[in-house]
C-alpha cells in the first residue's frame, strides 16, 4: 500500500484555530443523561485548555447486557452542549449509520475507537461513508499491538481524501503484567510518528492507566514524547458513572492535573542546539560500535551453528541460555542498566541466533 506524505496531513491549528499544548479533549466514558452531560461540559469548559467534549454516544460493550448508550437522544444533549459551551463535539463511531447521524446533529469530530481499528473491512465502510464530507476524524490504535494495522486504518482515511487525522494513543491489550489497564508500549506510536512526522498525535491516558493516579504520569510522559494533546475521562460524578467509573476523574481534579504538567518547548539557542548536537553525535558514535559488534557476534553464531552441523549437535542448549540469562543480568544490574530492558534485548539476541543456526543446519 502506498505511504501518504505526512506533510499532507492538514495541521490542527489550520482546523482548530489558535492552540496551545497540550489540546484536551475531555469528557464522560459515556452521556448517561442530560443532566450529567451538561454539567460535565458547564464545568469543563471553564477550563484552560480543554477544546472538545467527548462523550460515547454508541458503546460497543464487550457483554450485548452492558449499557449500550442513548443514540440519537445523547446527540440531541451534544448539540446543546456546543449551542451553550461553545465546546466543539466529539463521538465514537463504528458503522455508517452512526456517521450518518453525527453528521445530521452537527457532531464536529468523529473518532474510530480500537475495536474497529482492528478491522479493515469496517474501516474500509467508514471511510466510503465520509466520501466527500470534511470532517476530523481521530483514529485510535488497535486493540493488539500491531502497527501495521493502525497505519492501514490511517491511510485509508487519507487516500479517501481525509487529511484532518488525528492518531490516538489508547494503549494496547496484552498479557503482559504491567499496572496498566493497556500496556502502553510506546516504541508503537514512536513508530508511527516517526513514518507521518506531520500527523497530529494525542494520548488517552485514561485508558492506558485505568486508574486516575496514573493519569498524571502517563500524560507527562505523551507530552514529553511531543503529542500535542490529551483525551481525558471526565465525569461529574464518577462514582456513579455507568460505565468505566474506575478511570474517570472529575472536572476539578483536571483542572488541578493538567496545572501541573511541565510542557517541553522546542528551544532553537544556538547553545543548547550545539550541545545537544554534539550529545548526539556521541549516541551515533557508540551505534556504530554496537552494530559492529553485533556483526562480530552473529560472525561467531555462523561458526557455532556450522559446528554444531558438523557433530549434530541441537540448536538449544537451554543449559547455556539459563547461564546467559543469569550472568548478563547480573552484570546489568552491576552496570546500574534497566534489567527488563536488558531481558528484552538478549531475548532478541538469541532468538536471532537460534533462527541462523536453523538456516545453516537446514541448508542442504
Amino acid at each position: 500500500m502506498k505511504k501518504s506524505s505526512g506533510s499532507k496531513f492538514i495541521p490542527l491549528s489550520d482546523w482548530l484555530g489558535d492552540i496551545k499544548k497540550p489540546v484536551v479533549i475531555a469528557g464522560p466514558c459515556s452521556a448517561e443523561s442530560e443532566e450529567q452531560v451538561f454539567k460535565t461540559a458547564k464545568a469543563l469548559a471553564k477550563i484552560p485548555g480543554v477544546k472538545i467534549f467527548r462523550s460515547g454516544v454508541w458503546k460497543p460493550r464487550t457483554s450485548p447486557h452492558s449499557f449500550k448508550g442513548h443514540g440519537v437522544e445523547a446527540l440531541k444533549w451534544l448539540q446543546n452542549v456546543k449551542r451553550e459551551t461553545g465546546l466543539l463535539t466529539a463521538v465514537e463511531v463504528a458503522s455508517p449509520k452512526h456517521v450518518e447521524l453525527c453528521l445530521k446533529f452537527n457532531i464536529d469530530i468523529i473518532w474510530v475507537g480500537a475495536r474497529t481499528t482492528v478491522s479493515p473491512f469496517s474501516i474500509e465502510e467508514l471511510t466510503r461513508s465520509l466520501e466527500g464530507i470534511d470532517i476530523p476524524v481521530m483514529v485510535k490504535n488497535p486493540l493488539n499491538p500491531d502497527l501495521e494495522l493502525w497505519a492501514g486504518a490511517i491511510e485509508r482515511f487519507f487516500i479517501s481524501g481525509h487529511k484532518k487525522i488525528i492518531a490516538i494513543h489508547r494503549g494496547f491489550h496484552t498479557y503482559e503484567k504491567t499496572p496498566y489497564r493497556n500496556n502502553p508500549i510506546w516504541e508503537i506510536p514512536i513508530e508511527l510518528k516517526r513514518r507521518y512526522p506531520q500527523l497530529p498525535f494525542f494520548c488517552d491516558p485514561s485508558h492506558i492507566t485505568g486508574n486516575p493516579d496514573f493519569i498524571e504520569d502517563i500524560s507527562q510522559k505523551a507530552l514529553n514524547l511531543d503529542m500535542c494533546g490529551l483525551m481525558i475521562e471526565t465525569h461529574i460524578n464518577p462514582d456513579s458513572a455507568i460505565s468505566d467509573a474506575f478511570q474517570q476523574i472529575t472536572p476539578a481534579r483536571l483542572k488541578i492535573l493538567l496545572k501541573k504538567l511541565s510542557i517541553p518547548q522546542k528551544n532553537e539557542d544556538f547553545k543548547i542546539v550545539k550541545q545537544l548536537e554534539d550529545l548526539r553525535n556521541g549516541i551515533d558514535i557508540v551505534d556504530n560500535q554496537i552494530l559492529n559488534l553485533l556483526k562480530q557476534r552473529m560472525d561467531i553464531v555462523e561458526k557455532i551453528g556450522l559446528y554444531k552441523k558438523e557433530h549434530k549437535i541441537t540448536v538449544l542448549q537451554i543449559k547455556r541460555w539459563n547461564s546467559i540469562i543469569n550472568e548478563r543480568l547480573t552484570l546489568a544490574e552491576k552496570l546500574g542498566l534497566n534489567k527488563d530492558y536488558i531481558e528484552k534485548m538478549l531475548k532478541i539476541l538469541h532468538e536471532a541466533s537460534i533462527l541462523l543456526q536453523h538456516q545453516i543446519i537446514n541448508k542442504k
